[in-house]
């Protein structure tokens, strides 16, 4: 398999794919006409399902400093029985297939990340000069269960785009008890450039399979309040979450300041978190 050097059509960056996932990807529209719903005081709304190619890609450490998002941290429990230990992979990002801006480089390590030399290896003879090392297959298949993508949910309000990227990251005994954790990726984006918002506030609804409802409410996202303007019109950031019981699902708003101080409120679609048994997940990592 063949890599592909990309910058990212969004943040910017340059990456290289290591290999692909098929998404279902449920985005929130206005059932009166054929684009997204773009303002929280229609009523009518319909969930539309497709597939779109996801990739999982290495980002250039050189670039990391000036990405307008916070880079993504690949995160798993180790097996709940023997490691209680949470692990994480820096520099991993999940991007879908328009965000990407193929390129060709002459370099032999065109991207500086510290898994590059371990996955990848360079063929003068091939186009794109780069294919996947016996290393990156076997990583793949012992970790896919936590690297999985399989649902992504997108909704727009007041032009505000939210999309969430929901992973199960394993399961954890606590007092004799197990714990569910999941990882969840939000990427905001100001799709009316003319108008910068900026993030306030967040409210969470938190749904367990077990019967209970949390709200959570705070400042900002990940101690920050970004500010989407036409320079910097997106941010992507991720957090965790953890239920008694195997599954659940969560949904909320972020409240948004414009300029003028006027507030708006943008929905967080909502999606599903789902387990998969315990003898599906990896135990340590091995880089």
């Amino acid at each position: 398999m063949n890599s592909c050097l990309f910058l990212h059509r969004v943040f910017g960056y340059r990456g290289v794919i290591l290999f692909s996932w098929l998404a279902r990807v449920f985005d929130r529209y206005d059932g009166r006409s054929n684009l997204p719903a773009v303002s929280s005081q229609s009523n009518i709304h319909e969930i539309r399902s497709r597939s779109v190619t996801y990739y999982q890609v290495l980002i250039d450490a050189r670039d990391i400093p000036f990405i307008r998002a916070q880079t993504e941290d690949v995160t798993f429990l180790g097996d709940q029985k023997r490691d209680q230990n949470l692990y994480a992979i820096s520099g991993l990002d999940y991007v879908a297939h328009d965000d990407i801006i193929p390129y060709t480089s002459t370099e032999r390590t065109p991207i500086e990340h510290e898994l590059f030399d371990k996955f990848l290896i360079y063929d003068s003879e091939t186009t794109p000069n780069f294919i996947s090392r016996k290393h990156l297959k076997s990583w793949q298949e012992r970790h896919h269960r936590w690297l999985e993508l399989s649902d992504v949910s997108k909704d727009v309000t007041h032009q505000i785009r939210v999309t969430v990227i929901p992973f199960y990251i394993g399961c954890r005994s606590v007092q004799g008890a197990n714990v569910h954790w999941w990882r969840y990726s939000i990427r905001i984006e100001n799709l009316n450039l003319d108008e910068a918002v900026t993030l306030r506030e967040r409210h969470w609804r938190i749904f367990s399979l077990s019967g209970t409802l949390e709200t959570v409410r705070g400042n900002g996202v990940v101690g920050q309040e970004p500010r989407l303007s036409k320079e910097y019109p997106a941010f992507q950031y991720s957090s965790h979450v953890s239920l008694s019981a195997p599954s659940g699902h969560m949904w909320g708003t972020f409240k948004m300041e414009k300029d003028d101080g006027t507030f708006i409120e943008v929905r967080i679609p909502p999606f599903n978190l789902e387990c998969k048994s315990d003898s599906m997940i990896g135990g340590k990592s091995s880089l």
